[in-house]
């Protein structure tokens, strides 16, 4: 299946999930990051955020390593970070997101929540919850 009609799929999943959100689990959401360039990846990957300041107005500053993959699904537009409020509270914790993480792999084999990699159904290994994404194969 070509990028195009994965992506397709995905974004198609993607709105699906934001309706359950919504209407079934009472979870408000907002975009994190969608597309990361490229520029983007490096600079994650090696600790770096372009800051105000410098010669030329912005500048390289040294920060902690946001991410530890060097390409990232991001990339292909096949992953999606959001920010979840319940009563009106931001929220990143594990249990309160899971049954809006089990639906969405419920959507399609291919779909993985970053706060269970492996599918296993606990919170182990690397955790990362506002993570959604869909595998190319």
């Amino acid at each position: 299946m070509s990028l195009s009609k994965i992506q397709r799929e995905f974004t198609f999943d993607i709105a699906k999930l934001i309706i359950h959100a919504y209407e079934c689990l009472g979870i408000e959401m907002t975009f994190g990051e969608a597309h990361r360039t490229n520029s983007q990846m490096l600079l994650n990957y090696f600790g770096y955020e372009v800051v105000k300041g410098g010669v030329f107005g912005i500048k390289l500053q040294k920060t902690r390593q946001l991410s530890k993959v060097l390409w990232s699904s991001h990339g292909d537009r096949l992953a999606v970070d959001f920010n979840f409020f319940i009563d009106g509270e931001l929220t990143y914790d594990w249990h309160k997101i899971k049954p809006l993480a089990d639906y969405w792999e419920d959507l399609r084999e291919e779909n993985v929540w970053g706060g269970d990699w492996n599918k296993n159904g606990i919170k182990d290994g690397f955790i990362d919850v506002p993570h959604f994404q869909r595998l190319k194969e």
